[in-house]
């Protein structure tokens, strides 16, 4: 558990005003370099350089992102832009790396601040600079107050992905309020045609793929609910119009906070493009006193020109080498059983323990209990606060039901909601301060429920005591932590006026401790990052959870939509996907079992039906194919995924590919959504097979085309391709090629 360990030690560098832990697992890093003559630095790793200087005027300028440059390749001496007219001035036109509001900035700064006497103008200009081993570390100031910000710099060798983060530190003799600061400014070469790809949705319809041109002025993706929330998701990528799935650029970032957040991409005024990422400054306002600091989050970003699959599996590799708490070496996700739409709150022993023995002859690895197991917990209007067991479902406790689950050969699992409140609670009732709350105004609650205020020391310690207990006194190897509503009234009355706003920050890195110290507590715990589904999926909570749960939606057509989003940006070795009933709660739509589970295979595999209501073939067609599904889950979880054919857009066809790191196994998921007028299924072009490899062909559901192979070489099946025999609506197969 050291990358565990380490994030914790980054986390509270962060808290204290550190560098905001850029390194993260146990994975090379690129060495930085400085050319002392033109004071240009230069990071590169991957396919990929990146490099920034140091201009006349002390400002700290962009100079080059893009593919790998030759190591003898020189960049020459930054210089500021000329001002265009004195509408567009040098200083609003130069691609500067974090620029402070002030000296005639009038596009995004990167950081602003408010001075006691009414001054709001930062002119940030060199100091100094460190080679820190992997890092670079800049020291800027202003020009004539004592206000520093450091900058710190890392690339991942293998990845080329760059990390960056910045810390603002108070050394005057008075307050300063900061009303604005990002983890970095990024600046794109010069052109005209850029488009910008990122993800929206809503409950039950995350990870929406959209995609507009990039023009004058400014896009702007947000949250403003103290979490990363369903709405937007803090990842984009900039491509150019000639940019297709496995060819053209692509520019590529996502910021690594699970609170309020901002991504702002802006063409200024002579075409230039920036990505400014970080805290969002909607009610923001963070005042730090002398010698205080504030570090910001962690932006990631990236470059590949090999279009979008490129993009994303480098990303992928990155999560999984670098982010992801037992980075780099991952243990697959087991196949787990959760209760929930077998019973919802009606959980006890008895029937639990049922729906446990059903579940061990399917094969399940884990078996988790899901709401309702605790306090006065018989719907959503009560008990959530209460984490004691409900002794009148459970006389014995849980004890019973886990030596069940265990002696089935299971892990045994739980469902927690601990940031949040029911007004009907022995916690409310003892505590209603504890709650984020203005004084004299009403508390508005959804799904019955209110936040904690997990910034306050008091909230924090219950947190900690509470689930400890719970972890300690039980065989628990797995908590689903979910979050199932954003902020209201973002008030903190036990801190001065001054202070309140400070809210947006203390409560995230508290968070990260509270789950980081529960690892370092009990390390063979594994936790899900759960928010009413893909409300809280980022780089910062993903250092820290094992997987995420991707939507609350388990439709298994919307969720290829929901899966081919979520790709773009996020690693399937994390995105957990159940097999739920028929028709499906979401929208009445009727599919096969075998088309469920294949949806659900192209990540970590759960079920989530109600066992129940299955018959004696259902019970056998899924113990087979959870078998199938151990036997690729390295490859589908860890390998590299191709999206061969895109659901997007309303396509009645779809395809992914997973190719086995050492390139021995391949799995391909094909689906036809509706089929019509006898249409012929095409051949689907494999990719990233070893050409030279003689690979065989087994199918795991659905057929393949009369006459295809059993055995071919990679280029055989990368340049003919495999035709699946599909025909009808809502028909999947799933073929398996491994070298023999």
């Amino acid at each position: 558990m050291k990358n565990i360990d380490r994030r914790r030690r980054a986390v509270c560098m962060g808290m204290l005003g550190g560098l905001a832990g850029l390194a993260i697992g146990n994975a090379a890093r690129a060495r930085p370099t400085i050319d002392e003559a033109t004071r240009v630095f230069r990071l590169d790793g991957g396919a990929v350089t990146y490099a920034f200087g140091v201009n006349a005027d002390g400002h700290l300028q962009t100079m080059y992102w893009g593919s790998a440059l030759s190591a003898d390749d020189r960049l020459p001496a930054p210089a500021p832009v000329p001002e265009n007219s004195s509408n567009e001035t040098s200083i609003t036109v130069t691609p500067f790396e974090y620029p402070g509001f002030g000296a005639g900035l009038t596009v995004e700064p990167a950081l602003k601040v408010t001075f006691p006497d009414g001054v709001r103008d930062l002119d940030l200009r060199y100091v100094d600079h460190q080679l820190d081993g992997e890092r670079i570390v800049v020291r800027l100031k202003d020009v004539s107050r004592a206000v520093h910000v450091t900058l710190a710099y890392a690339m991942d060798a293998a990845s080329g992905i760059l990390s960056r983060s910045a810390v603002v530190e108070n050394r005057t003799n008075g307050w300063i309020q900061v009303d604005q600061m990002a983890a970095a400014s990024i600046n794109l070469p010069y052109d005209d045609d850029y488009r910008l790809s990122y993800l929206t949705g809503r409950w039950a319809g995350e990870f929406a793929l959209q995609t507009r041109p990039v023009g004058p002025g400014a896009t702007v993706i947000e949250s403003r609910k103290g979490v990363t929330s369903h709405q937007a998701n803090p990842w984009i990528a900039l491509s150019r119009a000639m940019t297709e799935e496995e060819s053209g650029p692509v520019w590529f970032g996502a910021l690594g906070w699970s609170g309020a957040w901002r991504i702002s991409v802006d063409m200024d005024a002579v075409g230039g493009v920036r990505v400014t990422a970080g805290y969002n400054p909607f009610d923001f306002a963070y005042r730090l006193k002398p010698g205080e600091r504030l570090a910001s989050p962690v932006f990631h970003a990236g470059f590949s020109g090999d279009g979008f699959g490129g993009a994303s599996r480098l990303f992928h590799r990155y999560q999984r080498t670098r982010i992801l708490p037992e980075a780099p070496a991952l243990r697959p996700r087991p196949v787990l059983y959760n209760s929930w739409e077998a019973t919802e709150f009606a959980v006890d022993e008895a029937g639990q323990m049922a729906l446990a023995d059903k579940a061990a002859g399917l094969g399940i690895e884990r078996f988790v209990v899901d709401d309702g197991w605790f306090g006065a917990r018989n719907s959503s209007k009560a008990g959530l606060g209460d984490w004691v067991v409900n002794t009148k479902k459970f006389p014995n406790g849980l004890t019973p039901l886990i030596k069940r689950v265990n002696d089935l050969g299971m892990e045994f699992g739980l469902w927690v909601e601990p940031e949040m409140v029911n007004p009907d609670s022995d916690l409310y009732r003892a505590h209603p301060d504890w709650v984020i709350h203005f004084p004299g105004r009403a508390r508005s609650e959804a799904r019955d429920q209110l936040v904690l205020n997990l910034a306050r020391k008091d909230v924090y310690d219950h947190l900690l005591g509470v689930l400890d207990k719970l972890l300690a006194s039980n065989n628990i190897a797995f908590l689903k932590w979910d979050h199932n509503r954003a902020w209201s009234e973002p008030g903190w009355p036990q801190v001065p006026p001054s202070e309140q706003q400070r809210l947006y920050v203390t409560y995230v890195d508290n968070l990260y401790k509270l789950l980081g110290e529960l690892r370092r507590r009990h390390p063979k715990v594994e936790i899900e990052s759960c928010a009413s589904g893909g409300g809280r999926v980022d780089l910062g909570i993903m250092a820290l959870t094992d997987e995420v749960w991707v939507s609350d939606n388990t439709d298994p057509y919307d969720r290829l939509l929901i899966q081919d989003g979520f790709s773009q940006a996020y690693a399937p070795a994390i995105m957990m996907a159940w097999v739920t009933d028929s028709p499906n709660w979401v929208n009445k739509r009727a599919t096969s079992l075998a088309y469920r589970f294949l949806s659900s295979m192209q990540g970590a595999l759960g079920i989530g039906a109600n066992l129940n209501h299955w018959t004696t073939q259902d019970f056998a067609e899924a113990k087979r194919l959870i078998a199938e599904y151990k036997r690729i889950r390295v490859t589908v979880q860890q390998g590299n995924l191709y999206r061969l054919i895109s659901p997007q857009g309303g396509s009645a066809r779809s395809a992914t590919l997973s190719v086995a790191q050492d390139g021995n196994q391949a799995v391909l998921f094909a689906f036809l959504h509706s089929g019509g007028m006898r249409n012929p299924a095409p051949h689907i072009q494999l990719r990233g097979l070893d050409p030279r490899k003689v690979y065989t062909l087994r199918a795991i559901a659905g057929g393949v085309a009369p006459r295809t192979p059993k055995q071919a070489s990679g280029a055989y099946w990368m340049g003919q391709g495999i035709q699946p025999n599909l025909a009808g609506d809502f028909q999947a197969a799933a073929i398996v090629l491994e070298v023999a």
